[in-house]
């Protein structure tokens, strides 16, 4: 018999309200219920809903958020997750200096600071968002793609183009998710294959157990690839799987199941999702991956967007110019086209070139005998 857990849970507003009124951060509320802050963030945007145990375990933290009129709350006390891939493989997860952080003991005797009444210019927001997604999503683009150089490349291209189309993705729900749908469409791209530095492999990692799990990635199709990484590795759930794959979630839970058993099949130590997912966080952190500097990113989106910009209006310019020549030289009246040639009836046909008769040799030879000048003309003498 099926248990169910219809505990109500507030508006996605007021859980995050209630979440700041306890003065407890995402990631503290991800550790105390076990799951991952992408979900969590997921919950307070509405974009997903707990259920089962979750449900009822996030729905009674929030009913004792509310019933306490200050952020003395305790958290329940769980095991410790497994490590998030988000964080794990960045080198610490640094809040954004521009915001204000809550107080992290569990009994805190005064309210938290109030935010920052200057806003953030746009490049402060960009570096803050780069600074803490960009060391995670390389790491996230090479368990993809097995290559380093690009794994780099993608998380540079994402955010160029997240720089280049700021004002949408400073006001998107969850930024982040943007970002790295991005960078994983780049990573995964087909054409990469054609490039001429990327037809030779990189040198494998040196781990023995890392080669193995990172060759049995890259034998995965690339949407198989990309949801056991999502799911198993970054924490998603698998709506939210589903939603930034582009797939139904039965479809995005047949990938699962096919990516864990073709896994399973060869490293039967990783049929586990958690140690799956330690394990796929501890291969990518043994490689030493670093990106580049957010204000680099951000002079190379700058550069990339004027060199398309001088481009398009250089051939608008050659297109305009061929277009006022076309009309220069065209004629300013119409002229029929010649029309071929017809046969006149009447007129006897064009003899060929033959044999002379005896007439016309006859002929030839007196005209010949005479002078050629005429006869000699009769000129007056001065006296």
């Amino acid at each position: 018999m099926t248990q169910s857990f219809d505990t109500p849970l507030p508006p996605p507003k007021e859980r995050r309200r209630l979440r700041e009124k306890g003065a407890l951060t995402q990631a503290q509320l991800a550790a105390a219920l076990g799951v991952s802050r992408e979900t969590v963030r997921a919950w307070e945007t509405g974009r997903s809903t707990p259920s089962g145990r979750k449900r009822e375990s996030y729905g009674q933290l929030l009913a004792s958020l509310a019933a306490r009129p200050s952020a003395e709350v305790t958290a329940p006390q769980k095991q410790e997750p497994a490590p998030n891939l988000t964080v794990s493989l960045s080198k610490a997860e640094k809040p954004n200096p521009h915001t204000p952080t809550a107080t992290p003991t569990a009994t805190a005797t005064s309210p938290p600071p109030p935010p920052t009444t200057a806003p953030l210019t746009p490049a402060q927001a960009f570096d803050a968002l780069y600074a803490f997604c960009a060391p995670a999503l390389v790491r996230q683009a090479y368990l993809l793609t097995g290559r380093r150089e690009l794994a780099r490349e993608s998380v540079e291209q994402a955010f160029q183009v997240a720089w280049q189309r700021w004002p949408e993705v400073a006001v998107d729900p969850d930024p982040a998710s943007w970002v790295r749908a991005a960078a994983y469409e780049y990573a995964l791209s087909p054409w990469h294959r054609f490039r001429p530095r990327y037809r030779h492999p990189e040198p494998p990692p040196a781990d023995a157990s890392d080669r193995a799990l990172l060759d049995v990635l890259l034998t995965l199709p690339p949407s198989y690839r990309r949801t056991l990484l999502l799911y198993d590795g970054v924490g998603l759930g698998l709506p939210e799987t589903a939603a930034e794959t582009e797939a139904s979630t039965p479809a995005a839970a047949s990938r699962l199941l096919n990516a864990r058993s073709a896994v399973a099949a060869r490293l039967p130590d990783l049929a586990e999702p958690d140690v799956l997912h330690r394990r796929l966080a501890e291969t990518a952190s043994t490689e030493r991956l670093r990106a580049a500097k957010p204000s680099t990113v951000r002079i190379g989106s700058e550069r990339r967007a004027r060199f398309w910009t001088r481009a398009a209006i250089a051939v608008t310019v050659a297109i305009i110019g061929a277009t006022a020549l076309t009309l220069h030289s065209a004629p300013t009246r119409y002229e029929p086209p010649v029309p071929p040639g017809e046969t006149v009836p009447g007129l006897p046909p064009r003899a060929a070139p033959g044999t002379l008769s005896t007439a016309e040799l006859t002929l030839r030879a007196k005209l010949r005998a005479e002078s050629a000048n005429g006869p000699e003309r009769l000129l007056p003498e001065p006296r």
